[in-house]
């Protein structure tokens, strides 16, 4: 056989080979996804928040329960007590001061969380993004030394926090090392970068991440997640109303 014709079969060869193995971006999306949820989740953290006042330290514990529900209890000084508690629809604020519980809706979403570069919204986004948006796979990019697919998200529901997302996700791991999130006309929002993160379980979560609200100026909020654990029993109605003012 000519030596000419036995190359063109070997490139036709990987090439057929290199497309049934490509992901698509709502392959590599659901990967991403699935890699950040847990059946049960226990942690501890801080949030070290900067403005031109100087630096704000919060102190918290975390609950979290599949990809609907989660509990956020501060325990530093000034918000001890404070929680926000996440179920499959609601948002809901505890002030033990007052006693009183606050069903978070509309523009209350939009506050920031404790004077942070997070807002309450933020923490609405569902963990099934496939079924929330259409994806684009733009391309390939590095970002802090990691192999990155670069992929484009807009939403097709009005329930998510963001119309646009553009996120880095690792090509091995599918951490998503940096997002950046958009109004429908393109400005930018929010940016979202991971600084450090830790193999738990043969995952690589996040220990240490960066969000910079791009409609303040000189802020940013570092989000530490400390002595995470997972897969570990859990009160069953430890995310409930009844249980969130105790």
């Amino acid at each position: 056989m000519n030596n000419k014709i036995i190359v063109l079969i070997i490139l036709l060869t990987l090439v057929v080979v290199g497309s049934v193995f490509a992901l698509t971006g709502e392959e590599i999306v659901r990967k991403a996804d699935d890699m950040q949820i847990f059946d049960t989740s226990e942690a501890t953290g801080e949030m070290r928040i900067k403005d031109r006042f100087g630096i704000k330290v919060s102190t918290f514990n975390s609950w979290s329960r599949g990809a609907d529900e989660s509990l956020i209890e501060f325990t530093s000084r000034a918000e001890r007590g404070q929680k926000v508690l996440r179920t499959e629809d609601e948002l809901y604020l505890y002030f033990p001061d007052a006693e009183e519980i606050i069903r978070m809706q509309g523009a209350m979403l939009r506050q920031s969380m404790l004077g942070s570069d997070v807002s309450y919204e933020d923490m609405t986004g569902g963990k099934d993004r496939v079924s929330q948006y259409d994806v684009e796979l733009l391309g390939e990019e590095t970002v802090s030394g990691h192999e990155c697919y670069v992929l484009m998200m807009v939403a097709n529901v009005r329930t998510v926090p963001y119309p646009k997302e553009k996120v880095w996700i690792d090509k091995e791991t599918f951490l998503g090392w940096k997002a950046e999130y958009y109004t429908k006309s393109g400005r930018l929002l929010k940016e979202i970068e991971i600084l450090k993160a830790k193999e738990f379980d043969g995952r690589l979560i996040a220990t240490e991440t960066r969000i910079s609200d791009k409609m303040k100026t000189d802020t940013e909020t570092i989000m530490i997640l400390e002595d995470l654990k997972i897969d570990i029993p859990l009160e069953d109605d430890l995310f409930s109303l009844e249980e969130l003012s105790w």
